[in-house]
């Protein structure tokens, strides 16, 4: 038989899929990370992986679905966030436009599995059954009410998840996840029935954001959340070092993700040293230019006085604090740095 009659859409699939294999699993398990640092990376929309420098491994936010696959459901469903936000009916055109950088079932070790909030782009399936499997018996799954209530829905065991709301504090090795509120206008309107008229008082237990206290500084981690002017009684509370917020370009009749504006204004807000802004790298319909932070932060930055810098980043890509704070933008490994360690296999020398 023909390699060609071997071939099935099955076997492409596991042969292509995920994009990036076990790199970057190997990539994380093999980082030794240096006292006084600490190390993260973007592993697609809000998904954060961190690791100190005693080796605690927090996964945040981890995804690894999709969003639109076919044309065949021509509307929304009645009550979906984004339909009860925007009123509009047609099914939207969220397609995943950034490829999936880490494979869930090659997970190894992880300390503690945190979710901002229960929207299916911020807490997976997969990952929770790879990390039963995989991990520790004692990992925690942490996030708010509603996070917790979809984990039991998969099957994660009550006895390993927890509940958290704003103003808790949870101790994870030598890190300390302080729980803190959520802005998430978007998650606030996700309901099951019409919520016309009713005012909502349920955020804490949809949503939260964390500040992740490492031995060598902290991740304020936002979620979805959109501009809040509360971001500024969360500055004055605590020491932000590197803040990451949503950003994305809003289409017409909709206010989903923060603006080039809002970014800027959370990370002066937050007094953080570094902002970095995600979750625009992966829906089609939300696609962003993040070269727009940068050029309004250089304009804005001597009139007022700006403190922080922004740090435009790619998915899969590592950042280490406080070694990268002063880059401002990201570039994958170019490779090739034992270039000429033997002599090159060409006819001559010219030809180079």
């Amino acid at each position: 038989m023909s390699q060609i009659d071997g071939i099935t859409r099955e076997k492409w699939i596991l042969g292509a899929f995920p994009e990036w294999g076990t790199w970057l699993n190997e990539e994380i398990d093999q980082e030794v990370v240096a006292p006084g640092t600490f190390a993260m990376w973007w592993i697609g929309c809000t998904g954060l992986w961190v690791k100190s420098e005693n080796s605690t491994n927090i996964a945040i936010d981890l995804w690894f679905g999709n969003g639109k696959r076919s044309k065949k459901t021509t509307e929304m469903e009645k009550y979906h966030q984004m339909r009860n936000m925007t009123g509009g009916r047609m099914t939207q055109p969220n397609l995943r436009a950034a490829p999936v950088v880490y494979d869930p079932f090659a997970v190894t070790t992880v300390d503690a599995v945190l979710s901002t909030h229960y929207h299916n782009d911020h807490i997976d399936p997969f990952f929770a059954a790879a990390v039963l499997k995989n991990c520790a018996p004692d990992v925690p799954f942490i996030g708010p009410k509603k996070s917790v209530e979809k984990w039991l829905s998969y099957g994660v065991p009550a006895d390993r998840c927890k509940t958290v709301v704003p103003g808790d504090v949870i101790k994870i090795k030598d890190c300390e996840i302080v729980i803190l509120d959520s802005f998430d206008r978007t998650c606030l309107v996700t309901a099951d029935e019409d919520i016309k008229g009713v005012c909502p008082t349920d955020m804490d237990e949809k949503a939260v954001n964390y500040l992740i206290k490492t031995p060598a500084g902290s991740i304020y981690h936002s979620g979805d959340s959109h501009y809040s002017t509360y971001y500024a009684k969360h500055g004055k509370d605590h020491k932000i070092d590197v803040a990451l917020g949503s950003y994305g370009e809003n289409p017409a009749g909709n206010q989903d993700k923060m603006t080039s504006v809002d970014v800027l204004r959370m990370a002066e807000a937050l007094q953080c040293k570094v902002v970095i802004p995600f979750h625009y790298d992966v829906w089609t319909n939300f696609k962003a230019d993040p070269a727009e932070i940068t050029m309004l932060y250089e304009f804005k930055k001597y009139a007022l006085d700006y403190k922080f810098v922004p740090f435009i980043w790619d998915v899969g890509g590592k950042f280490v604090y406080p070694n990268d704070m002063n880059k401002r933008q990201y570039h994958y490994r170019r490779g090739f740095e034992d270039c000429f360690t033997d002599e090159p296999n060409v006819p001559f020398r010219s030809i180079l």
